[in-house]
């Protein structure tokens, strides 16, 4: 039996479909979130990016994010380098650090549901930017 790809293959050795299927479509990183200064932790708001589809926690324009949105951070293995500023639980930053995916990953259940069935998606619990809110004032503390 083949190891899985992501358990054999170095992050800079995925290709583009590989690459793309570590992502478990939890929608944590299309949040509106800060630094500390003082300690350096990313505190996350309940706002989320206006290209963020609230219902499927998918970029509602993956392909032009990067140009429609300046301050999204295209992913590539030389970002993951300093990986603290993505949730704890995404697959990126835990393979960059040499952890395992969780149980829940969709590559591990094969189900694109077990995110939202393990409580790890946003989708329901944020709201999107046109509401106006003041990410200052929705700030959470459910993200890892």
């Amino acid at each position: 039996m083949q190891e899985p790809f992501w358990q054999n293959t170095a992050l800079s050795d995925m290709t583009a479909e590989q690459w793309e299927a570590l992502c478990d479509g939890c929608g944590k990183c299309c949040l509106e979130k800060f630094e500390d200064d003082e300690t350096g932790r990313i505190i996350y708001s309940r706002i989320a990016c206006q290209l963020l589809d609230l219902k499927t926690c998918r970029c509602g324009d993956y392909d032009n994010r990067a140009r429609l949105m300046p301050d999204c951070v295209t992913l590539v293995p030389a970002v993951l380098k300093e990986p603290t500023w993505l949730p704890e639980t995404c697959a990126y930053r835990l393979l960059s650090e040499g952890k395992p995916l969780p149980d829940w990953h969709p590559l591990i259940t094969g189900d694109p549901e077990s995110v939202a069935g393990a409580g790890q998606s946003v989708r329901g619990r944020v709201i999107g930017p046109e509401t106006g809110e003041n990410p200052l004032m929705n700030l959470i503390d459910w993200i890892r």
